[in-house]
């Protein structure tokens, strides 16, 4: 399965995911939603900070051009908001994934759908 497969099918298809892409550690974009303008830069200073807590909590995150306020994390998931949309950051081995949810959905919808693709990434050995 192509990276924009798991993008389209796996994300974008439940409709509880707005955008969404996946990209390797290093930054490098593997696929992403149309219109959704993820930089790597975005991704790569999103994973130098994933693990400071405090420096999240000063500045949150900036995906896609838009300031997020972040919520919590943990080491493998981040979760940040603003207003009525937010998004769902989940690390694996060798990825990350992003989605961005935007009401009516709510971020438990978000998470569950972003997670579940990453376990399974992490059993594939990504």
């Amino acid at each position: 399965m192509s990276w924009q497969s798991y993008v389209d099918d796996q994300l974008l298809a439940t409709k509880v995911v707005t955008k969404a892409v996946i990209a390797g550690h290093d930054g490098s974009i593997w696929a992403t939603s149309e219109g959704f303008k993820v930089t790597t830069e975005d991704i790569k200073k999103i994973l130098a900070n994933f693990e400071n807590r405090d420096l999240l909590a000063q500045n949150g995150i900036t995906v896609a051009e838009t300031r997020y306020i972040y919520l919590s994390s943990t080491d493998r998931v981040l979760r940040a908001r603003k207003g009525n949309s937010g998004v769902h950051v989940m690390k694996t081995e060798q990825a990350v994934i992003i989605c961005q949810y935007e009401e009516p959905v709510v971020p438990e919808q978000c998470a569950a759908v972003t997670e579940k693709l990453g376990e399974y990434l992490i059993t594939v050995g990504y």
